[in-house]
């Protein structure tokens, strides 16, 4: 089985690579916590090769209260929220989209 990158380490990864010495300082990643229990996850998208691209919203809801996942652009915001063992799945979530329009973007 070829080696896969942890979605984390990923997203760190894509964040280095936004960095310029401009964006990082305005825009950004944030992750917080939310009350009911779960997660949320903000990328400003602003100023990236993704900032202008289509995104297909995503909602899954599994059999359990904590098993669900909730992923939008909202204006040039990636916006993801999830149950409390879902952070990894909403990173995979944004990481294939950025890397299907990098390959976009290399044809």
């Amino acid at each position: 089985m070829p080696h896969q990158i942890e979605p984390l380490k990923a997203l760190q990864d894509w964040y280095a690579s936004q960095c310029n010495g401009r964006w990082e300082r305005q825009y950004g990643i944030k992750i917080g916590t939310l009350d009911n229990p779960g997660w949320t996850l903000r990328i400003d998208l602003s100023f990236t090769a993704l900032a202008e691209r289509a995104f297909t919203e995503v909602k899954v809801q599994g059999d359990d209260d904590d098993d669900w996942c909730h992923c939008r652009v909202r204006g040039n915001v990636f916006e993801a929220f999830c149950g409390p063992g879902h952070l990894d799945d909403v990173i995979s979530i944004f990481l294939a989209w950025a890397i299907a329009a990098a390959r976009d973007a290399e044809h």
